[in-house]
């Protein structure tokens, strides 16, 4: 299964794809260039999810309460 660069897939699909690349190199089955091939894309995979985390976690702390209770997007990243 190739993915193109490029390609959006959501969070979930990237860590399962990872899973399976992570379960495949830790049985030792695959040949020295398909074990490389296999890691090149985990490190590309775990890129995709940490930059997704990173970008919803942002989004997570904009969000605040104003006076009257209810959640407001904030402008600016003030703590």
């Amino acid at each position: 299964m190739s993915s193109k660069k490029g390609q959006k897939r959501s969070f979930e699909d990237a860590l399962r794809r990872l899973e399976v690349i992570v379960e495949s190199l830790e049985q030792g089955n695959a040949s020295l260039d398909d074990a490389v091939a296999l890691y090149e894309e985990g490190i590309q995979l775990s890129k995709e999810c940490a930059e997704k985390l990173k970008a919803t976690e942002l989004r997570i702390k904009r969000l605040s309460k104003n006076v009257a209770g209810q959640f407001e997007v904030r402008e600016s990243e003030e703590e």
